[in-house]
């Protein structure tokens, strides 16, 4: 182990560099009771990630639900996930219903509850007060584990003071992540910035020979973890023997990828232009939130694909969809609004398949789908958009949570929101038994 090493202060478990690769002996029988080879590969689980969508306005529900159930579930929105249906599980009938305003405000109450589950109070003044979201608990587990326990993304900013619904806050229409009862966590939307935050410090223009430097480093960890084990062949069992060699055959592996890999697997994307359209802005924000992945530096995102109530035209996807999002939200059961509202929400599953796309495509270092170890949810703060219902949302997840999910499925369930961020919290290792005003139990998702 070189002096530069023993230094850092780095125990039998290393990490290399921000991969979030960890080694560490196996436990070995014939050790027991030696503090010094207490550590095992199986107390550094492989990580499992949340990524929270949001979009606005509602859907159209009738073309969203399913009527079947099982495998063969169609639905003419949710049928444009492609080929990332296979990795879909759709529930059905989950409702949210400290959403609902005092009056009107469904908008501002139903998004400030998005993750919180929680009746927020009703002012535009700063007297706000709503609840911990799912993500910042699940972000709170992380604590010392990732560089950031969690990033909150989005595509349209806006400060949080002042009115945006019907007596409102803005606070509750601009943000979905919640640190406490009156602590909204501002999203990012410049990508720029966003890649300053998970790359500070990186310089695109590292010469070959520093690059090279960083690598013989992790590959002389790789060598000492090796001789270290190594030694070890003669003083435990032949069973023992048996689980070392394993052990050095999988560094042997990781050795073997390092040095295919040229850079860090965790080199990051292209520094993101300083103007783009809309699409090139979501392209470029999916970009950073696959590489914050991908990297370990964080494993909980939200992301808002527009601010409650938006009205954002849609014109750029079909020149018919004329009119803002929100003005044809409230259909008025109008045929024409129906269609362009179908024209959107294919556009906005479109959307979340393409970042799950690329999560699947991409692996960790021991060859898994990063797809497989996280576990997305995407819905909205209301279901109608006319009728500005609480009830019956659409919720879609999507990947295996680390092998804790099986997708391809729909689930029909009278839940409230609540009991599923429970499930999802369980499934990323928090024991929660409660959430939000009406969380009770964990939802049985299949």
């Amino acid at each position: 182990m070189s002096d530069e090493i023993r230094k850092q202060g780095m125990s039998r478990r290393l990490f290399l560099g921000g991969a979030g690769v960890a080694l560490a002996l196996p436990a070995l029988a014939s050790l027991v009771g030696s503090r010094r080879h207490a550590a095992r590969a199986a107390d550094v689980p492989k990580p499992k990630r949340l990524l929270f969508v949001y979009v606005p306005n509602g859907i159209h529900m009738p073309s969203w639900t399913p009527a079947a159930t099982g495998a063969n579930w169609t639905s003419p929105i949710l049928d444009d996930l492609g080929d990332m249906k296979a990795h879909a599980l759709v529930l059905s009938g989950v409702q949210n219903l400290p959403g609902r305003p005092d009056g009107a405000g469904d908008h501002g109450a139903g998004t400030g509850a998005f993750l919180t589950c929680r009746k927020v109070r009703k002012t535009d003044g700063d007297d706000i007060q709503n609840g911990i979201s799912v993500d910042q608990v699940a972000a709170q587990s992380m604590a010392g584990v990732t560089r950031y326990g969690s990033l909150e993304l989005g595509l349209d900013g806006g400060g949080s003071l002042g009115g945006c619904d019907s007596g409102y806050s803005c606070a509750y229409t601009r943000n979905i992540s919640w640190a406490g009862v009156q602590t909204p966590l501002p999203k990012i939307v410049n990508p720029r910035v966003v890649f300053d935050r998970l790359f500070a410090g990186y310089d695109p223009n590292e010469t070959a020979e520093v690059r090279e430097r960083k690598q013989r480093q992790k590959r002389s960890i790789l060598d000492w973890v090796r001789n270290d084990a190594t030694s070890l062949r003669g003083r435990v069992s032949a069973s023992d023997r048996q689980k070392l060699d394993e052990y050095l055959t999988g560094v042997r592996e990781l050795e073997a990828r390092l040095d295919g890999a040229h850079e860090s697997v965790c080199a990051p994307t292209a520094l993101p232009p300083e103007t783009y359209d809309l699409t090139t802005h979501l392209s470029l924000m999916a970009d950073l939130i696959v590489t914050a992945f991908r990297c370990d530096l964080t494993r909980v995102v939200t992301f808002m694909l527009a601010n409650a109530g938006s009205g954002r035209s849609y014109t750029f996807v079909d020149p018919t969809v004329t009119g803002g999002h929100h003005d044809i939200s409230h259909h008025q059961s109008d045929p024409e609004n129906f269609r362009k509202l179908e024209i959107i929400n294919r556009w906005e599953i479109r959307q979340l398949a393409e970042v799950a796309r690329r999560l699947h495509a991409e692996k960790d270092l021991d060859g898994v789908s990063l797809l497989d170890q996280t576990t997305m949810f995407f819905s909205s703060e209301i279901a109608d958009g006319n009728a500005h219902t609480h009830t019956d949302l659409p919720v879609v997840l999507l990947g295996r949570g680390g092998g804790t999910l099986t997708p391809g499925h729909l689930v029909r369930t009278q839940q409230p929101m609540s009991n599923l961020f429970i499930a999802l919290l369980n499934r990323f290792g928090v024991p929660a038994t409660s959430f939000g005003d009406d969380g009770t139990a964990a939802m049985d998702l299949g």
